[in-house]
């Protein structure tokens, strides 16, 4: 019974203990929430005022939700441990910054390929390589970018499909950006027969260009003559079209196929087809026709004995 006694009176000897430091902690808990208080209203007072001003000098959105939000969360956080040194818990802020040092130094080495994404993310919303609508190719993918996150950028292939490359994948590699200049050279091989006019194909072919689909009418068409072929002459009829999407290019292409065409007939040019000998040796080179005279003879002279013996029976 005495032992329990010793062991209430200790208890309550605490408890009074913990009340006057309380007590005497009542002008620093009050200073403290006060702090607290503030810390959050200013701090998204700032983030607000900081995304207007952001949005004036960069058009990602993406990039701008990460500064506003990562300046939000410092300020939270500053705030947070001067309440903590209000309350007079230095010990706990300095092994709230060494844990937080350890614990950023240990998720850095486990997400490092997330870290190189979300930091090459960052270095294309700020140097603007490409942007959403602009048709790319990269890694082996072609398509017009859709959305573009800290983490990804989204590609919409012309056949439809949605690949999400990696944003590290992006940054490391080429990327050609069919849409920065807003034109596309488009070339056209043909050929006609060695017995046409050369020049007189130049101007027909440059004639019936002139009017092609999206053509850029002030660069100029060229028609360039480039091999000697099997059965024709080689030719690229090249020209440039305005450019935003992939079926500008290929619809023009086309066209221009359709067009020289039609001109090709009411000129009575050729386009030759390729002409092929085959030569099928049995034996030492021998022909073909050859080799089938000889069988012919052989089963003709069988034929003859086979009518003679059939006579004599």
């Amino acid at each position: 019974m005495k032992d329990i006694n010793n062991a209430l009176e200790l208890l309550l000897d605490k408890l009074q203990v913990w009340g006057n430091q309380v007590i005497l902690l009542l002008p620093n808990i009050f200073v403290a929430i006060i702090l607290l208080i503030l810390t959050f209203y200013i701090a998204r007072m700032i983030r607000n005022g900081l995304d207007n001003v952001i949005s004036r000098f960069s058009h990602s959105n993406a990039l701008n939700n990460l500064i506003s939000t990562l300046l939000y969360l410092s300020l939270l956080l500053l705030g947070f441990f001067v309440v903590l040194w209000v309350l007079k818990l230095d010990k706990v802020v300095i092994s709230l910054l060494a844990g937080v040092g350890i614990l950023g130094l240990a998720l850095g080495f486990a997400f490092q390929d997330i870290a190189a994404n979300f930091i090459s993310g960052v270095i294309i919303a700020v140097q603007k390589p490409f942007g959403v609508g602009d048709m790319i190719e990269t890694n082996e993918y072609f398509g017009v970018i859709e959305r573009i996150t800290l983490r990804t950028v989204d590609i919409r292939k012309p056949t439809g499909e949605l690949v999400k490359l990696p944003n590290k994948m992006v940054f490391e590699n080429p990327v050609t950006n069919l849409s920065f200049h807003g034109t596309r050279r488009v070339d056209v091989e043909v050929g006609v027969s060695y017995a046409e006019d050369l020049e007189r194909v130049q101007t027909i072919v440059i004639d019936a260009l002139e009017n092609v689909k999206n053509r850029v009418k002030n660069r100029d068409i060229e028609v360039m003559y480039d091999a000697f072929g099997d059965s024709s002459i080689n030719f690229k009829a090249r020209f440039w079209v305005s450019y935003s999407r992939q079926v500008d290019y290929v619809g023009a292409k086309s066209d221009a196929i359709i067009r020289i065409k039609k001109a090709f007939d009411a000129n009575n040019i050729v386009i030759p087809f390729p002409i092929r000998t085959l030569d099928f040796a049995i034996k030492g080179g021998d022909r073909l026709s050859d080799e089938l005279q000889s069988i012919k003879s052989i089963n003709g002279a069988g034929s003859e004995s086979q009518q003679q013996e059939s006579n004599k029976g």
